[in-house]
């Protein structure tokens, strides 16, 4: 289904329940799996991403198919590698399919895990028999993406002799390792993370009872429409000491004018101000999942950017930086890639078919609806194809936008006509 999208003509006491954290989610219950489900958790993220996951941990099928989440991909390879004496075959999509896996498939090796390919070498579907994998110390690509880090060291203490990971090349997404280290230690696990190494103990998880907080990637869209509206917008269920690392996009959004702060009753309230820089330069590789918000913000506010830190972009749900700038020219901003992991603008427009509505392709990513959507409030009529992929981790993001006085209209997608 495709939408056209009108917004509203002012946005006044909007209070939005976030979906909670899939990346926090995803995390908890492979580390609470490993600790033999000993432990309770509280409600987890309702979406496409942390669906596969508990389905595949719940399952005692030999063919385990998770769809388009790669999260899941990732850290149930880790995890059937460790299931002694069972054997399971691991699939997705087509999309899945061509997303590589090479790098994690030869650190668990290394670890003594058995595991082949069953199409395509470096890519899945996987055959893993599972077994006590031996550890050790190994060497891995920090570059490319921290998720098969994350899948190696949550395997690592029930590893017969732990597992030391030292990371070469520009680590991507560190704020994620992080984040499951810190998981990690909150069900017992102590670890060492000192320059480029991090060491892990052979040593046993807790069990602990443990609730998912808000998710700040979700966060993002309602900072890039508060940006273009100047409406009064609160955010509930964040947390302000988080582990999560796209919590950056409070300091990100300040450089449009956007000062967030909690409210007598914990509530993250969004208000305008006059502070807007005239050009935008930054790092994301911290934050990737920031980048499409970021990008069209600074596109639509007309602000120049440099942004960089995108190498991880290609290998996401579409290749994004591919996916950004055909949607951008769309609009007439021209993008430049000077390298694989930066894309800037100062300026260029280009003349634009005159498409009513225009319309923009999804690609099957979540993020590159939910960053265009907002874009509404500057094209009232704009078309968001296959509106269908929020699912993958907000699925109540329209029926948020119906809630705050946006008017969501049924397209057919062959006719683009209402």
């Amino acid at each position: 289904m495709d939408y056209q999208i009108f917004p509203p003509e002012e946005i006044t006491d909007a209070q939005i329940k976030l979906p909670l954290s899939k990346s926090i989610s995803n995390r908890v219950l492979m580390i609470n799996a490993l600790a033999g489900n000993c432990g309770s958790i509280g409600e987890v993220a309702k979406c496409d991403d942390t669906d596969a996951m508990r389905r595949a941990l719940d399952s005692d099928s030999a063919e385990i198919n998770i769809g388009a989440a790669g999260t899941a991909m990732r850290f149930l390879t880790a995890y059937f590698t460790m299931q002694e004496g069972r054997t399971v075959t691991v699939d997705g999509t087509e999309r899945m399919r061509q997303r590589p896996i090479g790098v994690l498939v030869d650190a668990l090796r290394e670890c003594g895990a058995d595991i082949s390919y069953t199409q395509k070498e470096g890519y899945p579907p996987l055959r893993i028999t599972g077994k006590r994998l031996t550890g050790g110390s190994i060497t891995v690509d920090g570059s490319i993406s921290s998720q098969y880090i994350s899948a190696l060291l949550m395997a690592a203490p029930l590893m017969e002799q732990g597992l030391t990971v030292t990371l070469t090349g520009e680590t991507v997404s560190r704020p994620y390792i992080l984040m499951t280290l810190g998981l990690m230690r909150q069900w017992g696990v102590e670890s060492d993370f000192y320059g480029n190494t991090i060491t892990i103990a052979p040593q046993r998880y807790s069990a602990i009872d443990f609730c998912v907080e808000a998710d700040w990637s979700a966060a993002s869209y309602w900072f890039e429409i508060a940006a273009f509206s100047f409406g009064d917008i609160k955010l509930l269920g964040l947390e302000k000491e988080s582990l999560q690392g796209d919590s950056r996009v409070k300091s990100l959004f300040s450089n449009f004018g956007i000062e967030a702060e909690p409210d007598d009753e914990g509530a993250l309230e969004l208000n305008a101000s006059p502070n807007i820089t005239p050009r935008m330069v930054a790092d994301l590789s911290d934050c990737p999942d920031l980048a499409q918000t970021v990008i069209v913000t600074c596109c639509v506010l007309n602000i120049p950017f440099r942004i960089t830190g995108l190498s991880t972009l290609k290998i996401k749900e579409t290749d994004r930086i591919t996916a950004l700038c055909t949607e951008l020219c769309k609009l007439s901003f021209v993008i430049g890639q000077p390298d694989d992991s930066t894309l800037e603008w100062e300026g260029e427009r280009a003349p634009v078919d005159a498409e009513v509505p225009l319309s923009i392709d999804t690609y099957d990513d979540h993020r590159m609806a939910m960053a265009f959507a907002p874009v509404a409030l500057f094209l009232p009529g704009i078309v968001i194809r296959d509106v269908e992929v929020v699912s993958k981790s907000y699925p109540d993001f329209w029926d948020h936008l119906r809630g705050i006085g946006f008017t969501l209209e049924p397209v057919n997608p062959l006719t683009s006509e209402a």
